[in-house]
């Protein structure tokens, strides 16, 4: 009994011996796969961070020059800045966008995506740095006398939306029975509306109260004030922690400083920027 104790504390001895030499080597490997693997880690070393983003006014547009302007280029531009990196922005469509980030077209969306729960089952974000909401404008003649959400709520009613947007998500919730056209470009959707082809749009803030300033003839605004509000986050794959953790950081810091502030009251509180698009 007491040889084969003795044998058996042996066995344990080499087994344990074996794990605490084997462990360290482990946790190394498994480090330095999850270095390689950090998006944060990559950019460094390519020296460029790829924006995947679609154009929204005034989030993202192209200026008279063809040049990209607008709230999410600054965010993403000062957040290159800040890393020491170029900026490379990749035009996406928006309903391809989140299967675009997944197969590595790019690093993160900018985008002014909406954080929901069905989109965080595939991504992750980071915490809000701005928040928008759902506005909706509407054809003078053909939406004549609605002035609430209700009114638009009826099978006869055509609204027209961008694929893959929150806006869709909205018109299901609050006007579920009217009929829903969805375009792969917002431009397109404004144009039916000019066109007296649809009832109304809508999209995010403050775009539909751009359009009614613009085409006053054709236009107005049903509701005064926007009928949902939606957090903004930065949108990466799952799994890689440092990298949004980065990202959480450099948004509490530049919140702080009051810039996320400024940039939004420039491009969402003023029309100042007007001239270089129009």
């Amino acid at each position: 009994m007491k040889t084969l104790n003795r044998r058996t504390l042996v066995a344990f001895g080499l087994i344990t011996a074996l794990v605490m030499t084997t462990l360290p080597a482990m946790a190394g490997k498994v480090q330095k796969q999850l270095i390689a693997e950090s998006t944060i880690d990559q950019v460094m070393r390519s020296g460029v961070l790829r924006v995947g983003m679609d154009t929204f006014l005034p989030w993202a547009m192209k200026d008279k020059k063809g040049e990209l302007v607008g709230f999410e280029i600054d965010v993403a531009r000062r957040l290159a800045s800040d890393m020491g990196v170029k900026v490379e922005f990749v035009p996406t469509k928006w309903a391809g966008i989140i299967p675009a980030l997944l197969t590595g077209k790019f690093d993160v969306v900018i985008g002014g995506m909406g954080i929901q729960p069905k989109r965080a089952l595939k991504v992750n974000f980071s915490i809000p740095y701005d928040y928008s909401g759902m506005a909706i404008v509407a054809h003078k003649e053909k939406a004549a006398g609605f002035a609430s959400l209700e009114d638009f709520n009826k099978a006869d009613v055509e609204i027209a939306c961008k694929l893959g947007t929150t806006a869709v998500t909205a018109v299901k919730k609050y006007i579920p029975k009217a009929k829903l056209r969805l375009f792969d470009d917002e431009a397109q959707a404004y144009q039916e509306l000019r066109n007296g082809n649809v009832h109304a749009v809508v999209g995010s803030a403050p775009r539909p109260a751009y359009e009614a300033i613009k085409y006053p003839k054709t236009m107005f605004l049903p509701l005064d004030k926007n009928f949902t509000k939606e957090p903004i986050g930065f949108a990466v794959r799952k799994g890689d922690f440092d990298t949004l953790t980065f990202f959480n950081n450099w948004i509490t810091v530049v919140s702080h400083e009051g810039w996320l502030e400024e940039r939004h009251h420039y491009w969402f509180g003023t029309k100042e920027w007007a001239d270089l698009v129009e």
